[in-house]
């Protein structure tokens, strides 16, 4: 039977929650005082342990940290009635499950140690989850990235400039990095230029530099992006947002490998490979007229597509396991890992936002989600209803309620699922109809004998 420790100095505190604990079916312990519960740890060890902040001698946060560095690992939930920033954080910073204001409702606390305990049974940390990677790589199995590898691989060492597509948020960038890493510039410099988020009438300083006095606030030499990637590689993201006069500027480049700096009358010259990437479709602008046709076929000598998340659903639980040791070992957090119905829920999702929105959506819950193990429950609303072909709420409860029954070794969960899931749809029915069995019957489409039998006499309805 699992064992729960509570250490408050108010016996009442004890006492209710004592009660609470044993009534669902825990073993509970109680100590007045942190020290007692540390001298209790030389010769046992709680499933759940809950401690108030403030008590005589050493804290609930002195008791925490102290507990962080015991051998035999357990969840921690922090109470406490002067719920403030300061408090809470540092809670979570030293380790802390989950953290429960006072006064609180005794079914929260009691649901808290289910989750605290069933997370803490199946959790084994993997070692390759301990350390993030020093630098962003691309992940995936699917066709679509193994065919993508290789083509990184024989276009690194054609040295040609190469047009990187795919949509917001796929990792051009972490291609064009790729590309380069793969490349006989590997030694070299690298340099990174987002043209849609530098102003038009900066852009063209930005590429290719300018000479002091060449406009206002130019007091000085500026060296551009050309002059910066000398002997490596320039990456250009999102070219297609580039005006048309650069455009023409760029044409130029590209085509004698020099330039003038703005404002200048030095010929500059530059060995430099260009890689560019866009989300637009580069053909419909040139069509358009918003793109030079010229251009587009000095860029797109060599063509990698980024295929989207929706498109590789099957690498979502490798990225979201990588997004989410890297997030917890930036943010000097203990490691995390997801549920398996929590990894089958994102694979259901559309991500719009693609890898980029899966990696933001993995560091929040690496900072936000209690314990080690991540569940349904604690994906965010909107992921949880972000798409279309997501499943409905119920269904996602569900999962959850049944994962963490299996993890704390329910018996005859089918029976007892079945048997409740029954009760509730045909209360529910009635309730609907009022009463009524050969309506609720019907509404159900079930015979009114076979909802009789399945009520038993349990209720006695309306006529």
């Amino acid at each position: 039977m699992n064992t729960v420790w509570i250490v408050d100095d108010d016996r009442g505190v004890r006492v209710v929650l004592s009660a609470a604990m044993r009534d669902a079916g825990y073993t509970p312990l109680e100590f007045a005082d942190a020290e007692a519960a540390l001298a209790a740890l030389e010769s046992d060890a709680p499933d759940v342990l809950f401690t108030d902040v403030r008590m005589p001698g050493a804290t609930g946060l002195e008791l925490l940290k102290r507990l962080s560095t015991h051998a035999a690992a357990f969840p921690v939930v922090v109470m406490s009635a002067y719920t403030d920033v300061a408090t809470s954080a540092a809670a979570y910073r030293h380790g802390a499950f989950d953290y429960l204001p006072k006064p609180f409702d005794l079914d929260t606390a009691v649901e808290m140690a289910r989750r605290a305990i069933a997370q803490s049974v199946s959790e084994a940390p993997e070692a390759t989850h301990s350390a993030a990677p020093v630098e962003p790589e691309l992940i995936g199995d699917t066709a679509g990235m193994r065919e993508l590898f290789r083509a990184i691989g024989r276009v690194a060492a054609s040295g040609h400039n190469a047009l990187i597509t795919g949509e917001t948020g796929t990792g051009k960038e972490l291609v064009a990095r790729a590309l380069h890493r793969e490349s006989p510039r590997a030694n070299a410099v690298f340099v990174a230029l987002n043209t849609a988020a530098i102003p038009s009438e900066l852009l063209e300083s930005e590429l290719f530099g300018h000479e002091a006095g060449a406009f206002t606030g130019a007091t000085r030499r500026y060296a551009g992006r050309f002059e910066q990637a000398d002997g490596g590689t320039l990456f250009l993201d999102e070219i297609g947002d580039m005006p048309l006069a650069l455009q023409t500027r760029l044409l130029r480049v590209l085509a004698a490998g020099e330039f003038y700096r703005v404002g200048g009358r030095e010929l500059i010259k530059a060995d430099v490979r260009v890689l560019a990437a866009t989300h637009q479709d580069l053909d419909a602008k040139v069509a358009s007229g918003t793109f030079r046709a010229d251009l587009l076929h000095r860029l797109d000598v060599l063509r990698l597509r980024l295929p989207p998340l929706r498109e590789r659903r099957s690498d979502i639980p490798k990225l979201a396991g990588h997004f989410l040791a890297q997030a917890s070992a930036e943010a000097g957090l203990e490691p995390k890992r997801f549920a398996a119905t929590a990894l089958a829920a994102l694979r259901e999702l559309e991500w719009p936002g693609n890898v980029r929105q899966l990696e933001n959506a993995c560091r929040r819950l690496a900072v936000l989600a209690s314990g080690r193990q991540i569940g349904i429950a604690d994906l965010p609303a909107e992921l949880r209803s972000g798409s279309a072909n997501s499943r409905p709420a119920w269904s996602i409860a569900l999962a959850d309620w049944a994962e963490q029954e299996l993890k704390a070794d329910g018996e005859a969960l089918h029976a007892r699922a079945l048997k409740e899931f029954d009760r509730v749809l045909l209360e529910a029915a009635l309730v609907v109809n009022d009463g009524h069995r050969q309506n609720a019957a019907k509404a159900l489409g079930l015979g009114r004998n076979t909802l009789t039998r399945k009520l038993g006499s349990s209720r006695k309805p309306k006529r």
